[in-house]
C-alpha cells in the first residue's frame, strides 16, 4: 500500500464539543449529580461584593480570607494559562436525623462521613485524569474548598443553582446539600450559557430561623453571629457570649439555615457511601466529648471534616453546652 500523504496524516483530535460531551459523562459516571463548563476569567463582581463582605468585617477570625484575593477571583492565578472552569455538584445528603437529647451535641450534616475534602478531591482528580487522556499535553488544576477560588460563584456561572438567602448555593433537585469544587482546565471546550434563576421569591425562612440573627440581610452573613463559624473556625478558648447563649445544641457546625429551607424538600439521599455516618457522628455525648484525651479523638475523627475545630475546639463548644445544660 502506497503512503499518501492522505493516509499519512494525523487524524484530528476530539472537536471542543466533543471533548465537553465526554468530560460531562465521566463526571456523572464518577457520581456528580450537576456539572457546567464556562470560561475561565477574572470574576470583577463578585470580588466587589467579596471586598465590600471583608471591608465590613464580616469574615470575623476567617483572616486567611484577605489575603489572595486576586487568586480568589482570577483562576488564570492558580492554573497561568487557564481557559475553562468546570463546576461540579456532589449531594452529600443522608436520611439521618440528630437526637433531641440535651445531653447530646449536634454534628452537622456534612460532617457526618469521610472528609468532603478527600472523596471529592479523588473523584476531581479522577476527572482530571480521563480529561487528560482524551486532550494528550492539557493541564489542569483541581479545587475543593482549601485552593482560593469562589466555589459558589462558579456553580452560578455554570448554572448549577443560585445562591440562596442564606447565602449556602440551591439546586433545584437536591437542595443546598451539595459539596462544590472546579476543574481549571487550559483548553477550550463548548460552554453552558443558561444560568439559574433565584427561586427564593419573598421567603424568608432562613432568616428568621437563625437563633443569632446573623443573616443580617438577604444574601448576608456576618461570621461574627454564625454558630457554624464560632464552633469550627474560632480558637478562641471561649464562644462569643451571644453564640454560646444560642447554640441550641449544636456542637460542631449549624445546618438551622439549610434544615428550614422549603428548596430542601427535594433531597434525595447520596449514593456515595462514604458520606454515610461514622459511628457517634450524628449527635455524640456531649461528656464523651469533654473527656476525649488526644490520642482518642485523633483516632476517632481521622479523615473526618471534625478534624478542622481541633480537639480544644470541640471540647469548648462541649462544655458551652454542658453548662447550659446544668443551667436549665
Amino acid at each position: 500500500m502506497s503512503m499518501t500523504p492522505e493516509n499519512t496524516a494525523a487524524r484530528p483530535g476530539p472537536s471542543p464539543a466533543e471533548l465537553t460531551a465526554a468530560l460531562k459523562r465521566r463526571a456523572r459516571e464518577l457520581g456528580f449529580q450537576k456539572v457546567g463548563v464556562v470560561p475561565a476569567g477574572p470574576l470583577a463582581e463578585e470580588r466587589a461584593r467579596l471586598e465590600e463582605w471583608l471591608a465590613r468585617g464580616h469574615h470575623a477570625s476567617m483572616g486567611w480570607m484577605e489575603r489572595d484575593v486576586a487568586r480568589r477571583t482570577d483562576p488564570r492565578e492558580l492554573l497561568p494559562g487557564a481557559r475553562t472552569v468546570v463546576a461540579v455538584a456532589l449531594n452529600y445528603y443522608t436520611p439521618h436525623e440528630h437526637s433531641e437529647d440535651p445531653a447530646a451535641g449536634k454534628i452537622s450534616r456534612y460532617a457526618w462521613g469521610d472528609d468532603y475534602h478527600d472523596v471529592l478531591g479523588e473523584k476531581l482528580k479522577a476527572l482530571l485524569a480521563s480529561f487528560q487522556e482524551m486532550a494528550p499535553g492539557a493541564a489542569g488544576k483541581v479545587c475543593v474548598d482549601a485552593q482560593p477560588a469562589m466555589d459558589k460563584a462558579w456553580a452560578v456561572r455554570a448554572g448549577l443553582g443560585w445562591i440562596g438567602k442564606h447565602t449556602n448555593l440551591i439546586t433545584r433537585d437536591h437542595g443546598s446539600w451539595v459539596f462544590l469544587g472546579e476543574l481549571f482546565l487550559d483548553v477550550e471546550l463548548e460552554y453552558d450559557t443558561a444560568r439559574e434563576e433565584d427561586h427564593c421569591g419573598t421567603c424568608t425562612l432562613c432568616i428568621e430561623a437563625c437563633p443569632t440573627s446573623a443573616i443580617t440581610e438577604p444574601y448576608v452573613v456576618d461570621s461574627n453571629l454564625c454558630i457554624s463559624h464560632a464552633t469550627i473556625e474560632l480558637r478562641d478558648a471561649e464562644l462569643p457570649a451571644a453564640v454560646a447563649a444560642n447554640l441550641e445544641g449544636w456542637l460542631y457546625g449549624c445546618d438551622i439555615c439549610q434544615d428550614v429551607c422549603p428548596w430542601n424538600r427535594f433531597e434525595q439521599p447520596a449514593a456515595e457511601p462514604r458520606f454515610e455516618p461514622r459511628p457517634g457522628a450524628v449527635s455524640p455525648p456531649l461528656e464523651e466529648i469533654a473527656g476525649l484525651s488526644h490520642e482518642a479523638y485523633v483516632e476517632r475523627f481521622r479523615r473526618s471534616p471534625v478534624k478542622r475545630a481541633k480537639l480544644s475546639g470541640l471540647q469548648r463548644n462541649a462544655r458551652a453546652l454542658l453548662e447550659r445544660v446544668r443551667r436549665d
